[in-house]
Order: structure tokens, then C-alpha cells, then sequence
């Protein structure tokens, strides 16, 4: 993964540098020079020479086409149909894309097998044994509980929820010792009995856990930290358990452990947010307690799992108009375009995902194109997997379906090729939307045609 600092440095992709496309300054030698109405496909063509994932049809394609066959097919396009262009269904694209991004949105951390598909109970035979099982241990995990280091996860499966009663508040007693080992240690009982049992989710809940949790997100020490932020994040899949934990003021707290946690922290962090913002009226709450920075600095500097869980999590949010705006004032655009560069890293998908709810926004629409959006949507149009051409040219709709500037920034980025090759060769879907920002590409050229005319 190459992180936003080393894009600047170390990569010949193209610079992501603000008012991109403002006029190149002659002392200025991050910027490249561009001739209005030349195609910038053959300059861009240099940046992706190692990058084997394009599709070989859509580039030979691509290639091949003149000015005059861009010509015929726009014409083609308009003589298809004189009626007029549907207009964009925000509804209809948003269901899509939450759709096609519901490949990862379960969001599961896989640092301890949280969020498994949500809440997904596996099999207890596919769960992986405790580091130092005793083969022989008895089914009584009440007697030394809180000094044991590890036990069986076979015991916790076969154990009633009635049977682990005694158990839970002895961890839950656990959590309001003076000392830090005793809270660690019944942090950590409390997360594994949460782990994949729905039944002892809601037990834990009804035990009152979850108030005697939330002050520990603040422990100075990291591993109690960190076991009550998972604990919690696992307690979360369980539906009634969400108000519990919102209505106890969980969400600060966990916006704390997002910005000062480890690693593995923030991850789980972020996936207990995104789990509580499964319920529509948390969105708000979460954005307005300062949870949209910390998503972006995870998405700045976090591990690839950690960038994929700030991804899920900042698109659940952002579908509320305030969270866009939020984002794009926290400067989600800037790594989200690089992520977008990124092809093959699995990861570039899910930005235009992003990018596709920021640019329903004026701010956002504005803080793509600055950062270089519309050269990055273009290679993912030439060089993407399907989905990826069917969101990049989605987005690149959004951004020019009102803005005569926009189209003219895309044609000089040589969008127009690529959009005639996706609409030839592209899934269904693509060859629409393709076939839709070609027509409005060609409005100016009919407009810049006939004032020439004498």
C-alpha cells in the first residue's frame, strides 16, 4: 500500500496537487502542461506502463479510435434518440452502489473475527482453538475465571446462556475493580463470550456490561483498551444492544479510541461505529461527535484492513448530506483520489464508492476535480475492473451532469476515447451511463461547431 505521503514523492502516476487545473506556472515542475482540446491519453499513457490489471479489449479499442470515429459515434448517439436525458435517479444509483459494495461492508476487522458478516454465527467446528487449550478442561469456566489467561472457545459454545449467567457477572463485577489487571482480564472474558454467540450478546446487554465498558475506552492502558473496544464492538451486532450502548454515551468514547488507540483499536472502533450506524438516526450523532477526521487520518495512515474499515464506515455515514460535507471539510477527497490510483490494491473500488456519495455535494464535486479526480476516473475507466469503470464513470456523471466547465476539464483529460470505447465494450450498465456523459460531452461540441460556422 502506498500511503498519500510516498504518492507525492515516489509515484509518476499523476500529481495530486490542488487547483489542478489551474494554468501551469513556469517555475512550477510538479504540474504537467496541457494544450486545451489535446488528449491527454498518450501523456497518461507513460504513468501505468508496469500495470497489468487493464482490460487488453477496452485498450486496443480505446487506441484505435480517431477523432472522426469519436466524431461518428457521438452522432450515432444523437441520432438514436431525440428524447431527452433521463436525469440521475440519486435513489436508484446509491441502492446500487450500496449494492455493489455490500462485498465488504460486513467490515469484519479479522483481527479477532468480529463483524463476521455481521453478526453471521459460524460454525463452531471452523473456530479457531485458544493458542493453549487444555484438552481436558472442565465445562466450569466460573471457578478462576478472571485469572485464567486462556480457555477453551468449545466450552463458551456449549455452555447455555442460563449456565453463563453466574460467569458474566463475575466479568461484569470484573470491570469495576480498582485494579487495571482485573478489568483487563474481564474485558477480554467479556469480548470472547461475545465473539459469535447472539444469545450471549443479549446476555451480556442485560447484565449491565456495557455501562461499566465505556469508561475503559479512556484507560490509559492500551490492551484494556482494546479489549473493551471490541467487546463492545461485538455486544453492538447484537440489535438491542445498539440503543444501549448509544444511549450510555458510547459514541465520544469510541471517537476518542479512534484517535489515540492502536492500530487494532481504531480498526474495531470504526467498525462499532459502523455497526451503530446501521440504525439511520446514530448517523447524525456520529458525525456530529467528531467521528469524520479521525476516519480520514485512519484512511491516511492506517493498514490496508484499517483503510478498507475506514472506507465502509465513512460511506455508511455519508449518506447523510451534513457527514458529506463533513468529510470533504476534513479532506476525505485527497486520499480517496489516490486510493482511486491505486489499481490492484483492492481498495480502489470502494474510494469511487465514497467518491460517488461526496460528489453529490457541490463542495465535494469542486474538491474532486481539484485533487486530480477527473484523471484518476479516467484511468479507472481505461485500466479498472468492470465495476470499477461502471462507479468511475458514474461518479464523472455526477460531475458534469451540471457543469459545462467540468465536461470541458474532461475532454482535455482525453476522457472522451475511453467513454466511447466503455460504451461499446462495457457491461450494460456502464454502456449507458458511458453513452449518457457522452451526449453531454457533445453539447459543447455542437455549441463550439456551429458559433464557428460562418
Amino acid at each position: 500500500m502506498v500511503s498519500l505521503g510516498d504518492s507525492h514523492s515516489g509515484s509518476t502516476r499523476f500529481p495530486l496537487t490542488r487547483n489542478h487545473y489551474a494554468a501551469s506556472s513556469p517555475n512550477s515542475s510538479t504540474r504537467i502542461n496541457r494544450n486545451t482540446g489535446r488528449s491527454m491519453r498518450t501523456i497518461r499513457s507513460t504513468f501505468f506502463q508496469d500495470d497489468h490489471s487493464c482490460s487488453e479489449v477496452s485498450r486496443c479499442v480505446s487506441e484505435n479510435l480517431t477523432e472522426s470515429v469519436i466524431d461518428m459515434r457521438l452522432g450515432e448517439l444523437a441520432s438514436r434518440t431525440n428524447k431527452p436525458t433521463k436525469p440521475i435517479s440519486t435513489e436508484e444509483e446509491f441502492l446500487d452502489l450500496s449494492q455493489a459494495f455490500s462485498d465488504f461492508s460486513a467490515c469484519s476487522s479479522d483481527i479477532s473475527g468480529e463483524l463476521q458478516r455481521l453478526a453471521c454465527l459460524p460454525s463452531p467446528e471452523k473456530e479457531p482453538k485458544a493458542e493453549a487449550e487444555e484438552p481436558s478442561a472442565e465445562p466450569e469456566p466460573c471457578m478462576g475465571f478472571l485469572q485464567r489467561e486462556t480457555f477453551s472457545t468449545e466450552i463458551i459454545e456449549s455452555i447455555s446462556p442460563e449456565d453463563l449467567q453466574p460467569t458474566v457477572k463475575i466479568c461484569v463485577d470484573g470491570l469495576q475493580s480498582p485494579s487495571i489487571a482485573v478489568k483487563r482480564s474481564a474485558a477480554a472474558k467479556l469480548r470472547l463470550l461475545a465473539k459469535n454467540r447472539s444469545d450471549n450478546r443479549a446476555l451480556i446487554g442485560e447484565s449491565g456490561a456495557v455501562p461499566a465498558l465505556i469508561p475503559l475506552l479512556r484507560c490509559s492502558d492500551p490492551w484494556t483498551q482494546e479489549h473493551a473496544v471490541t467487546a463492545l464492538l461485538n455486544l453492538s451486532l447484537h440489535e438491542s444492544n445498539k440503543a444501549l450502548i448509544t444511549n450510555a454515551g458510547a459514541i465520544k468514547s469510541l471517537v476518542y479510541v479512534l484517535k489515540t488507540g492502536t492500530e487494532t483499536s481504531k480498526q474495531n472502533a470504526a467498525c462499532a461505529l459502523l455497526s451503530l450506524a446501521l440504525v439511520e438516526e446514530n448517523k447524525s450523532s456520529i458525525g456530529a461527535c467528531g467521528a469524520i477526521p479521525p476516519l480520514v487520518s485512519l484512511l491516511l495512515n492506517g493498514s490496508s484492513r484499517g483503510k478498507k474499515d475506514a472506507l465502509t464506515t465513512l460511506y455508511k455515514l455519508c449518506s447523510v448530506k451534513q457527514n458529506k460535507e463533513r468529510a470533504v471539510s476534513a479532506g476525505a477527497v485527497k486520499p480517496l483520489v489516490a486510493l482511486v490510483a491505486e489499481q490492484g490494491t483492492g481498495l480502489a473500488e470502494k474510494a469511487m464508492v465514497v467518491l460517488s456519495s461526496l460528489a453529490a455535494v457541490e463542495e465535494g464535486k469542486e474538491a474532486i476535480v481539484e485533487e486530480g479526480g477527473l484523471a484518476a476516473l479516467v484511468e479507472a475507466i481505461e485500466d479498472g475492473s468492470v465495476k470499477g469503470k461502471e462507479f468511475a464513470v458514474l461518479t464523472l456523471l455526477q460531475l458534469c451532469a451540471d457543469s459545462v466547465r467540468n465536461r470541458g476539464l474532461l475532454v482535455r483529460e482525453g476522457g472522451i476515447p475511453p467513454l466511447v470505447a466503455l460504451s461499446q465494450s462495457g457491461s450494460v450498465r456502464a454502456k449507458h451511463k458511458a453513452e449518457t456523459l457522452l451526449g453531454y460531452l457533445r453539447e459543447p461540441r455542437q455549441q463550439e461547431g456551429s458559433s464557428s460556422s460562418p
